[in-house]
């Protein structure tokens, strides 16, 4: 695993008025990082505790995002260390792929229709936030 070299150049946000529980929030950052390329192979996220600090909740909630997070395969936690990206092991055939994303991509658009978002504000979300992520690779 390599050290970032800044590891506060990751930081969680807490939407307290979205519904989402706090511990899913921190996941669903890490995985739209990791689908961005903001957030990279051996990347540092920041500590537990910072992150309770920062996001002023209770230590055990960002403990069990990352726990979970490591059941998945999405992290590595090396004791004394931190908690790492870790690689992607996962191999999937295309159909499973192809498969995988319908289900993201209904479960997206019936959740933002739910909320009064059209296909058109999706798009331009999504132009938004890959304008965003191509910016912070940089």
């Amino acid at each position: 695993m390599k050290a970032a070299t800044q590891p506060e150049a990751f930081a969680f946000r807490f939407d307290p008025h979205s519904g989402v529980p706090v511990f899913r929030q921190i996941i669903d950052q890490v995985q739209a990082g990791i689908a961005a390329g903001t957030l990279q192979y051996g990347d540092q996220l920041p500590t537990v505790r910072q992150t309770a600090v920062d996001l002023a909740i209770n230590p055990n909630t960002v403990l069990r995002a990352y726990r979970e997070m490591e059941i998945r395969g999405i992290v590595d936690t090396q004791q004394g260390t931190g908690t790492f990206i870790a690689s992607r092991k996962i191999e999937q055939s295309k159909a499973e792929r192809e498969r995988a994303l319908a289900q993201l991509t209904s479960e997206f658009v019936s959740r933002a229709g739910a909320g009064g978002f059209t296909l058109q504000d999706l798009m331009d979300a999504l132009r938004e936030f890959q304008s965003e992520a191509g910016r912070k690779r940089k």
